[in-house]
């Protein structure tokens, strides 16, 4: 055996899901992304916000396995109820919503209780408190009358009063809510389905404190088991969730939701290891098949390689609705105040070298809208490859041959990165290379995910690497990442602050869908790339594979809590 194989072997055993304590009957078993912890508001990765919608809920959530994308009642009992002028949203609580059992609910005996309406409103105050420095407050802030006033009282005397009025917030009835609205928004409820707005108790977070974040208690189909962090996540089903016995159809046979008994996650930071484990059959799922793996996965076609389907494993693909870039700090004294400089940067971006690295799985970005939502344009890049008008807009950013007349050295530029595997370093490289042909540096600083945001939250990052999955299919997701109102730590992460750009954004948000809609949202995707806050790399083509025992997967760009609908198929051993 290669000594290399080996030494992976010997990594797999120490480190992988062991079949003896993992592999049962109704036991998922998958991958895992470093995550932030289980708090709603604490939220804004993708690896958080997975882990968050298996235990807690909103008012609303995404239809699973429906296209084009659509909502559907989770805590509500059905789709709201909206005023004529479209400001107002009623929504009644599902009798049967239920927090789980829990010490924290010290009056009851550590028994649960049901949810009201007083929970959702409290739930959306601690997301507006500034204590709580939530990268999600953009959601709601500037949308719920009198949010943004509660909000900024809490700022001024430096503690928020949760007692306080908030206009648009009311509870006419304990089972009742009414949200109403600073102006009409078609785009609200897509909010109410982020786990940003999940639910929680009071008591949980009187009662844990600073460790709320580490005891979830929500009203979700799981429950938490046991959590080492950066290590093992593992959840068992809620027994109290499935309280009005929905049931859908899998299998020819019918079963209750959730299907599954237990779900557990490792986090497996070395792809070959992830990999080998996968094959082995300890992972059920292995999402995003890397640079890596690819060849190893598919033929020069792009299908599923043979032998692996004769395991007994699939494969699943879509174009995802998100856009990877490269962000330059807008406060930054250097890259934040010479747009010529990153202008430059841009033009010297080789998409289809960059393209090549990816195998083709990548579709070249041009700005920050995705394709599938309105506005965006199959169309030449802003900044295509040009090192000549690159070197020409160096030497007017005041930096001629990449040399920086201060110093007399070539200028060098750090670039934060928030991952630290062998794949992210090797493209990131690719990445630095692009730039030195115009003769300056780009340094990489590595961080685990932790690290790297709250650098990002503090204004740290010179230049970083990052990417935005879509919360809601419409470009105002995308376009809200440049609202000045939502700077650090909020996710305009650039923190670009265009008092014309916010003029026009809030005028766009406020339009029904159509033509109109779609013609505003390229308008201010061409004014953001004028200004160049960031360099657009592309937008994935996510493959996916599954063994065949894995039952419901779809794809989809919005995971959250669809593991209540995934099942494992049930073996008779011989």
């Amino acid at each position: 055996m290669p000594l290399i194989l080996f030494a992976l072997l010997a990594l797999l055993t120490a480190c992988a899901p062991q079949p003896a304590s993992e592999r049962s009957a109704r036991t998922l078993v998958v991958p895992a992304a470093r995550m932030r912890g289980f708090d709603p508001v604490q939220g804004g990765d993708v690896a958080t916000f997975v882990a968050v919608a298996r235990i807690y809920e909103g008012l609303l959530k995404y239809d699973y396995g429906a296209l084009p994308y659509r909502l559907a009642p989770a805590l509500a009992i059905a789709l709201p109820e909206i005023s004529p002028d479209g400001r107002i949203y009623r929504f009644t609580i599902k009798p049967t919503a239920r927090f789980a059992d829990d010490p924290c609910f010290v009056a009851r005996g550590g028994q649960g209780r049901a949810v009201t309406a007083a929970d959702v409103c409290y739930s959306l105050r601690r997301l507006l408190d500034p204590a709580n420095r939530s990268p999600g407050v953009w959601t709601i802030e500037a949308r719920i009358l009198g949010a943004q006033a509660w909000r900024a009282a809490a700022l001024a005397s430096g503690r928020a009063d949760y007692a306080a009025p908030i206009a648009g917030l009311r509870c006419p009835a304990p089972d009742r809510i009414e949200i109403e609205l600073v102006a009409p928004d078609p785009q609200f409820p897509w909010v109410l389905a982020l786990p940003y707005t999940a639910v929680v108790p009071r008591e949980a977070v009187d009662y844990y404190g600073a460790r709320f974040s580490e005891h979830p208690v929500g009203t979700g189909p799981f429950v938490l088991e046991s959590w080492r962090r950066n290590y093992r996540v593992a959840y068992r089903r809620n027994p109290d969730w499935n309280r009005d016995a929905r049931y859908e159809t899998w299998g020819g046979r019918a079963a209750a939701l959730p299907y599954l008994d237990r779900l557990v996650e490792w986090v497996i930071d070395d792809g070959a290891t992830r990999w080998l484990a996968f094959l082995r059959g300890d992972l059920a799922l292995f999402p995003d098949i890397g640079a890596d793996e690819w060849d190893q996965v598919a033929t020069a076609e792009g299908a599923l390689r043979p032998e692996l389907a004769a395991r007994g494993i699939a494969l699943t693909s879509h174009t995802g609705l998100d856009t990877f870039y490269i962000g330059f700090n807008q406060d930054d004294p250097v890259v934040g105040r010479k747009p010529a400089l990153r202008q430059a940067l841009a033009h010297a971006f080789d998409r289809e070298t960059w393209r090549a690295y990816y195998r083709g799985r990548v579709v070249p970005a041009r700005g920050p809208l995705p394709p599938g939502v309105a506005g965006y344009r199959d169309a030449p890049p802003y900044y295509p490859y040009d090192l000549k008008r690159a070197r020409a807009l160096l030497a007017e950013a005041g930096y001629p041959d990449g040399y920086d007349p201060a110093t007399g050295r070539r200028l060098e530029l750090t670039l934060a990165v928030g991952d630290t595997q062998a794949d992210i370093r090797e493209s990131t490289e690719l990445l630095c290379s692009f730039f030195e042909r115009l003769g300056i540096v780009v340094r990489a600083e590595y961080f685990p995910r932790p690290v790297f945001f709250r650098r990002l939250e503090r204004r740290e990052a010179q230049m970083f690497r990052l990417s935005w999955y879509g919360d809601y299919p419409d470009p105002e997701n995308f376009l809200q990442l440049f609202y000045s109102p939502n700077a650090s730590p909020g996710p305009n992460r650039v923190n670009l602050a265009d008092p014309g750009y916010d003029e026009a954004f809030t005028a766009f948000r406020r339009l029904p869908p159509g033509p109109e809609r779609a013609a505003q949202a390229a308008a201010l995707e061409d004014r953001v790339m004028a200004a160049a806050p960031w360099l657009p790399l592309h937008h994935s083509r996510r493959v996916s594979l599954y063994h065949a025992a894995v039952q419901n997967l779809h794809a989809t760009d919005f995971p959250y809590g669809i593991e209540q609908y995934l099942a494992i198929e049930e073996r008779t051993d011989p």
